[in-house]
């Protein structure tokens, strides 16, 4: 099972995730992926290193493995199991374009961070 750690409090991430789950309910159903407001287990990921802050900033997520997957990775993740978007996996999860997609995701996140703490969301 793939687990979505993620910020409610930010707008932009909890619309996100909204769409994504809205489009994943068969899978969310059959227990394939599950998506975990971090605010409310803040503590969730410290077994793998991950504070409270670092999951605010980024998407982190956990795999059937128990592996850790964080940023672009969870989007591409994601991506690969919503009816639809497995093209978006391919693209930007493919060897070539992997690091330009981690770059473009991290500073995006870097920015909603950003605002999101000016705006007092936490």
């Amino acid at each position: 099972m793939l687990t979505v750690w993620y910020n409610t409090r930010c707008p932009v991430c909890d619309a996100g995730i909204g769409r994504q789950k809205r489009r994943l309910i068969a899978a969310v159903k059959a227990g394939r992926v599950e998506f975990r407001d971090i605010n409310l287990e803040p503590d969730a990921l410290s077994l793998h290193g991950a504070s409270l802050e670092d999951i605010r900033r980024r998407l982190h997520a956990t795999d059937a493995e128990g592996g850790l997957l964080v940023g672009a990775d969870v989007a591409i993740a994601v991506w690969r199991i919503t009816p639809g978007e497995g093209w978006l996996a391919s693209l930007f999860g493919n060897r070539l374009m992997l690091p330009l997609t981690r770059l473009a995701y991290d500073r995006f996140a870097d920015l909603l961070y950003g605002w999101n703490r000016r705006e007092g969301r936490w």
